[in-house]
């Protein structure tokens, strides 16, 4: 049975992909601060709590994984915050840049020569943020930009391995995403994405032939929509 990592494990989309690798017959590790073996009714899930935001964490993790035979990495963890740059304190920037970018490539350092050497996959979760220039989304644009050009430039390097490498792009998902944000989803459900519709287009990634690779993947709503909470 093939062993994956999935970041961002115990919410979102991160949980509900790390429920549907379980469903395909995948061993899972998920990684998150507050994962738990009970949030998943599967003897083929393993816990491992880390904080990704933190660098001493994040390496501990990589020392970790670095010893088991790791057939795919989808990197699900990262948070947002959407205010002018000038509102943003420290703190909230750096810990940004490390969970959205630093971590994933951290990650894909100490793993990628299993990944290589089994065929694997490499999978980002990004956002549609990668792809356009949204005002009050600097940093959290920034970071997904350079995931996914950091992506793009390991499907290059490794293309003679048969690793495969995807970013995936979402628009907005309903999820806890939101839930320290000002807006949320659109309550309509043709103008939001729910996090199984992210789980399918992995599952279709895994569905293809290895001669072929999704290098890319953008899912976007059908209609557009937003919702502002009220303060």
């Amino acid at each position: 049975m093939r062993k994956v990592v999935v970041t961002g494990a115990s919410s979102g989309i991160g949980k509900e992909i790390a429920r549907r690798l379980l469903l395909l017959d995948y061993k899972v590790i998920g990684v998150s601060r507050g994962v738990k073996k009970e949030d998943f009714d599967s003897q083929n899930f393993t816990p491992l709590q880390a904080d990704l935001s933190d660098e001493k964490s994040t390496l501990a993790t990589c020392k970790k994984l670095s010893n088991e035979d790791i057939y795919m990495l989808v990197n699900c963890a990262g948070f947002g915050r959407f205010e002018p740059h000038e509102e943003l304190d420290n703190k909230t920037i750096t810990d940004m840049v490390f969970l959205n970018l630093t971590a994933p490539m951290l990650l894909a350092n100490a793993l990628l020569r299993n990944l290589k050497k089994n065929s694997g996959y490499l999978i980002n979760i990004n956002s549609i943020e990668a792809l356009r220039s949204s005002k009050f989304a600097g940093v959290y644009g920034a970071t997904k930009a350079g995931l996914k050009a950091f992506g793009d430039s390991l499907f290059e390097e490794t293309r003679k391995s048969s690793l495969s490498v995807t970013n995936i792009n979402p628009d907005m998902t309903h999820s806890n995403f939101y839930n320290a944000l000002r807006f949320e989803t659109s309550h309509h459900e043709d103008e939001k994405l729910l996090s199984s519709d992210i789980a399918d287009a992995l599952e279709h990634i895994l569905s293809m032939r290895k001669g072929a690779v999704v290098s890319e993947y953008t899912i976007r709503s059908l209609n557009f929509g937003i919702s502002k909470k009220k303060l």
